[in-house]
């Protein structure tokens, strides 16, 4: 049986649905960025990566026609001008495409393992390496010029052991243990992430069109920055070393550059992925303490994006994703005739 005769899942409409806003989002930061770097070796970075999203653009859209599938409208050059002033420096847009390629070497695995057609699975495959060379390009320049903040360092122990006492999973009575590695790289990542939302938002909050928007925005990065706080301290407890702040690299331009409606769709994605990253933590953390952290971060993480989901609704913003057909209307049909 050839692939034609063979449609896609659910699961694999809507990957391919979702990355191609995402893609036609970051065609517009790509051209806009690449209007205003100066770093040669960011330039052809944005370059590779501009030309990856460009070509996911057209094989998804060629897939969505052929299962009779609508094209959403995503981003367009309505939503950027890329001749606008500078509203982010260099060193911004390296860490930003750092933050962007391991979350997506994230959301591409994820896709592949839910795709089941050998052409989608392909493309994913394809997909991850392509997400994989632009991580390695990145880190190597953010090594290279000395921009990259490295996790904390632990001492080797002298052998294996294991837990022999509950209190390993104490943490808010008593002595608390030191965190584990794999507690301590979690933090990591995700202030990295914070630190990437309140630049954003910074940035994004100088230049909103709509007071709405830029309230909304603004009370994310209130957000952000809190969050930011709670993780410093419990590195500073633990004598460990913090990733640095990213948001000094935000000029003073209040020129927008882009449409209120991408900026809103930015806030949105890096809250949503925010929240899928608080649970892989939360699902591998065995101190208490932080366990209850994670729950009560995560918590406010999700009425902030419910209520940017009723901005975007209110503003005529948010692309109706594919769902499945109504039976219920289509009964209610039935008996009315």
């Amino acid at each position: 049986m050839g692939k034609d005769s063979i449609k896609l899942t659910a699961p694999e409409i809507s990957s391919l649905w979702t990355q191609y806003l995402f893609d036609t989002m970051s065609i517009g930061f790509m051209k806009y960025a690449l209007e205003h770097l100066e770093d040669e070796d960011i330039i052809e970075i944005y370059t590779l990566a501009m030309e990856y999203s460009e070509k996911h653009v057209q094989k998804i859209e060629e897939l969505l026609r052929e299962e009779n599938f609508p094209i959403p409208q995503g981003f367009t050059e309505e939503d950027v001008d890329i001749h606008a002033p500078r509203l982010f420096q260099d060193p911004f847009y390296l860490h930003y495409m750092y933050i962007m390629a391991m979350q997506g070497i994230t959301g591409y695995a994820l896709s592949l393992s839910t795709s089941i057609r050998s052409d989608i699975r392909n493309y994913y495959i394809d997909c991850n390496k392509e997400v994989t060379n632009l991580f390695e390009k990145t880190i190597d320049a953010l090594l290279t010029k000395g921009l990259f903040s490295r996790p904390p360092v632990i001492t080797p122990a002298e052998s294996t052991d294991f837990v022999h006492q509950q209190s390993f999973l104490t943490g808010w009575i008593g002595k608390r243990r030191p965190l584990t590695a794999m507690e301590i790289g979690d933090i990591t990542f995700n202030m990295n992430k914070m630190n990437m939302h309140v630049a954003l938002k910074v940035g994004f909050c100088q230049v909103a069109q709509s007071e709405r928007v830029r309230q909304y925005i603004n009370r994310g990065r209130e957000i952000s920055d809190k969050h930011i706080e709670v993780f410093d301290s419990i590195f500073r407890e633990e004598k460990l070393n913090s990733p640095i702040s990213w948001q000094a690299l935000v000029t003073n331009s209040t020129t927008s550059p882009f449409s209120d409606k991408f900026m809103m769709y930015q806030v949105q994605l890096s809250t949503q992925l925010a929240i899928a990253y608080y649970g892989t933590a939360l699902s591998v953390t065995a101190r208490r303490d932080l366990a209850l952290k994670y729950v009560t971060l995560t918590s406010e993480l999700l009425r902030f994006a419910e209520d940017g989901t009723n901005l975007m609704i209110d503003m005529n913003w948010l692309e109706e994703p594919p769902t499945a057909s109504d039976r219920r209307a289509l009964t209610k049909s039935l008996k009315v005739k």
